[in-house]
């Protein structure tokens, strides 16, 4: 059984929030904890697509397979099915807000407030950037992930 559901959402749900949920997965399945995770975007520009496959390459980099992963939209449902949603940045984080019914139970804040030190912090989208970009938003949502599942474990 899975005390704990987490939902990462960023903007188009191909690089983000897909990479974030892959290190989240990786870092629970390490510690030993059972959760139920997705990842969404605020806006449907790849709704059914897989995960950009720069985003795919650096997961697999770490033994993380996200191709399988398919775009969402968040849905208003999702204020209920989940303990915590995480946005990626402050945009999202408001776009959410937005949606966010007053019946929603889900725990809402940014990814990088669970790390010591970054709360307030954008994940940095990697999209327009290069290989390096990735690099930089996986040690950011491994970052998060480890500090998330820390806090969960307790």
């Amino acid at each position: 059984m899975t005390s704990h559901s987490v939902l990462f959402v960023c903007l188009g749900n191909i690089c983000r929030s897909p990479m974030a949920e892959g290190a989240f997965r990786l870092a629970a399945a390490r510690a030993g904890l059972e959760v139920e995770t997705d990842s969404c975007g605020t806006a449907a520009y790849h709704v059914g697509e897989p995960p950009d496959g720069r985003a795919i390459a650096t997961a697999e980099l770490h033994g993380v397979d996200i191709s399988d992963l398919r775009g969402r939209q968040i849905e208003v449902s999702d204020f209920t099915r989940f303990t915590y949603i995480f946005a990626m940045d402050h945009d999202n984080l408001r776009n959410i807000r937005r949606i966010e019914p007053d019946n929603g139970t889900a725990k809402v804040s940014l990814l990088l407030d669970v790390v010591a030190g970054r709360e307030g912090a954008a994940v940095a989208d990697p999209y327009y950037g290069g290989e390096e970009n990735f690099r930089d938003t996986w040690e950011d949502v491994t970052m998060a992930a480890e500090a998330l599942v820390a806090e969960l474990a307790r």
